[in-house]
């Protein structure tokens, strides 16, 4: 029986053991391929007869513009982003995941709290504090974690867009004035707080610096596994024999 639990006690009106479906976390840095392979496992779930819905951050109709325009101004406080984050998760956690959970959909996490508790200890909030904040989250069936090294993620990132992002180069705290050696530090230090999250928290590393084709079979494997011990195999439609979907 698949029965989900939170960290501490669940939300007001949720009941976990009524949660049937998966929750399944992809984390990682910007421009690490999370989101490709979330598109990817998506595409090839559904194609196997699964529901899915998909979460991530600053997805919230509730108050993801507030805090797109607050991050344009370069301005916000650590702790008062660290509130905007907060709100924007629980608002979906609310609406999104927990109706998606209880209808017995997989739900794909494009990141979850670990994230944001590792950005704001990076900003010197108090993990005590953040793991209080973030207690009424639903425990993930399983989280992977794309580890790619700094170098790569800044190769990739030019690539994509041309110019290092103010908040992942952790420009706000003042590292250094040159954009890529901020960048550098920061990533460094995420990477040191993953670290402990890691052991803490149960993570499932994958090699991010490989090919989006062979990330993607390596999740597949990992996934079909877990949604197999989960539900027995009951919702997985006819697949091919060696259980890849077409386009990987």
């Amino acid at each position: 029986m698949n029965v989900k639990r939170c960290f501490g006690q669940p939300p007001a009106g949720v009941d976990p053991e009524k949660l049937q479906g998966a929750l399944i976390v992809v984390e990682g840095p910007d421009s690490s391929g999370r989101s490709t392979q979330i598109e990817l496992l998506a595409r090839w779930l559904g194609e196997r007869g699964y529901a899915v819905e998909q979460v991530g951050l600053k997805r919230s109709r509730l108050v993801a513009p507030s805090l797109e325009q607050a991050q344009e101004g370069n301005v916000l406080s650590p702790r008062t982003m660290t509130l905007f984050y907060a709100t924007d998760f629980y608002d979906q956690l609310e609406n999104r995941i927990v109706p998606a959970l209880k209808a017995g959909y997989v739900v794909l996490a494009d990141r979850y709290i670990y994230t944001l508790i590792a950005r704001s200890t990076v900003r010197g909030a108090d993990p005590d504090w953040l793991r209080s904040l973030y207690s009424m989250a639903i425990v993930p069936d399983a989280v992977f974690l794309l580890r790619v090294s700094a170098p790569r993620l800044v190769e990739r990132t030019l690539t994509q867009r041309a110019s290092l992002d103010y908040w992942e180069s952790g420009m706000d705290l003042g590292l250094s004035r040159d954009w890529y050696e901020s960048f550098m530090i920061y990533q460094r230090r995420l990477r040191a707080v993953f670290a402990g999250l890691q052991d803490e928290y149960d993570f499932q590393v994958i090699n991010g610096n490989r090919s989006a084709r062979t990330i993607q079979r390596d999740l597949r494997f990992r996934v079909e596994a877990l949604l197999g011990r989960l539900f027995g195999g009951e919702h997985l439609a006819e697949g091919d024999d060696d259980g890849q979907a077409t386009g990987v």
